[in-house]
């Protein structure tokens, strides 16, 4: 944990805006309503769905110990200026579609508020442009969620590397696995189109490129990616005999790529029932026509220092977990983690969506048991298992810090020994990588960061 001072007697709470109040909000709802309460509050909702607000309008109110909802002040997308100007927000918290981050972190910074940003931070160039010139025109600040450097594993991972037990890293191989439940869900969703989320090279690997930035302390400077969709869609479904598919998965019976919201009540609440207001659906098929994310990724990555990383991503595994092998000058380290090892599902067909958010509800299996390892072995020399560090709450344990380095960053006694708080430049590093490998993609060519138009130099 950080190191930290108590809040002075008296001393007013931060006041937050959530702007997005779909799944992904609850984590910092429930935050400032509970561990975080004594020092920030949410003030005001902005979503363009009003189902969604009366969710968490209910919760906070619940919460409050208040007869009913708590009330709080609504606004659309339209109106972001002005509910910071009549809440006096002090920090708006952004956890909206991936497209719409740069234009809502401009418009809050100019108006006058600081910005907790879900990742990743953007998904095109013209995005981070966007963000670089608000900040040069504002001089606010921009604090990037990236939980997974808190995860003791990881930032344990980080201390091997700078402590020099395996000397200078030369090379890095990340592999990371989603299962088949976990990794459909990206189908399901609006991730699946890659205008709104710049496919999983930017959603989901955004996190894993700022990771293997955090470990080496280093910059991405060139990127060559490859991949395609090999597993979900359409017509890899019509190929392999799947077809025709349910299309959706509420009430699409023993199916085990569906997912019926009846089964999730808060995700019933949240998205179920507000189809009313915008017709969006969560639980779309993930064969369906017109996914335009890819499902299998590699990719190689050089850094300034002179290490190159080899990446895969793939996303309908039997199990789920990550291996990350770092080649050093005088040895060798490497973390596994398997956070669920094979997907089960209950009496009822149901398994946990994603199983690094819900540690506690995972697969059984023998020959892949859940958990982490990380070794370090220096050459002429037996390997060494280095321990890590109990966390606390999902995603490997760093969720409760990182929100406490969030919303207590201002009671922090001293620099983090681990550096791992993330700023908008680390946000900019780790979308660099997916932005060249999109590029890449389309291009088949290898992509030099230094020519990408991200509005300042990494």
């Amino acid at each position: 944990m950080p190191q930290l001072v108590d809040p002075e007697p008296g001393a007013p709470r931060v006041r937050y805006a959530v702007v997005g109040t779909g799944h992904r909000a609850g984590m910092y709802v429930d935050a400032l309503n509970g561990p975080h309460g004594d020092v920030g509050e949410i003030v005001a909702w902005l979503d363009r769905n009003p189902g969604r607000i009366d969710y968490y309008d209910g919760y906070v109110g619940r919460a409050r110990d208040l007869d009913g909802t708590a009330g709080l002040p609504r606004y659309d997308a339209d109106g972001l200026e002005r509910m910071i100007a009549e809440c006096a927000v002090d920090v708006v918290i952004v956890t909206t579609i991936d497209s719409t981050h740069a234009e809502l972190i401009d418009r809050a910074l100019r108006a006058g508020a600081d910005v907790v940003v879900e990742k990743p931070l953007t998904t095109t160039e013209e995005g981070c442009r966007v963000i670089t010139s608000a900040i040069a025109d504002t001089g606010r600040d921009i604090v990037m969620t990236f939980n997974y450097r808190y995860a003791p594993r990881n930032s344990s991972l980080r201390e091997v590397i700078r402590s020099g037990r395996i000397g200078t890293v030369t090379s890095v191989h990340f592999e990371w696995a989603l299962d088949t439940v976990h990794g459909a869900d990206y189908f399901r969703r609006w991730h699946r189109q890659k205008e709104s989320s710049g496919g999983l090279l930017i959603h989901k690997s955004s996190h894993h490129f700022d990771l293997v930035n955090y470990w080496l302390g280093d910059v991405p400077t060139r990127v060559y990616a490859r991949g395609g969709l090999k597993f979900y869609g359409a017509e890899n479904a019509r190929a392999r005999g799947l077809w025709p598919r349910p299309e959706r998965g509420t009430g699409a019976g023993d199916d085990p790529f569906s997912l019926d919201l009846h089964d999730d009540p808060r995700l019933a609440a949240l998205y179920l029932e507000p189809e009313r207001y915008d017709g969006y659906r969560r639980d779309g098929d993930p064969f369906a026509e017109g996914i335009t994310i890819e499902d299998n990724l590699a990719v190689v990555v050089d850094y300034r220092g002179g290490a190159v990383m080899t990446y895969s991503l793939n996303a309908h595994s039997p199990w789920e977990g990550y291996r990350v092998t770092v080649n050093g000058t005088e040895g060798r380290a490497e973390l596994e983690v398997t956070e669920r090892g094979a997907v089960v599902r209950d009496e009822s067909g149901r398994a946990v969506l994603d199983p690094s958010a819900t540690p506690d509800a995972l697969g059984a299996s023998e020959l892949r048991p859940e958990g982490e390892r990380l070794l370090v072995q220096r050459h002429w020399e037996a390997a060494e298992e280095v321990p890590i560090p109990e966390g606390q709450g999902g995603h490997g344990g760093g969720d409760a810090i990182l929100l406490t380095d969030v919303f207590r960053r201002h009671l922090r006694v001293g620099e983090d020994p681990l550096g791992r708080a993330a700023g908008y430049r680390d946000g900019l590093r780790a979308v660099a990588v997916g932005i060249a490998g999109n590029i890449s993609l389309e291009t088949g060519q290898a992509v030099d960061i230094s020519g990408l138009d991200l509005g300042e130099a990494l």
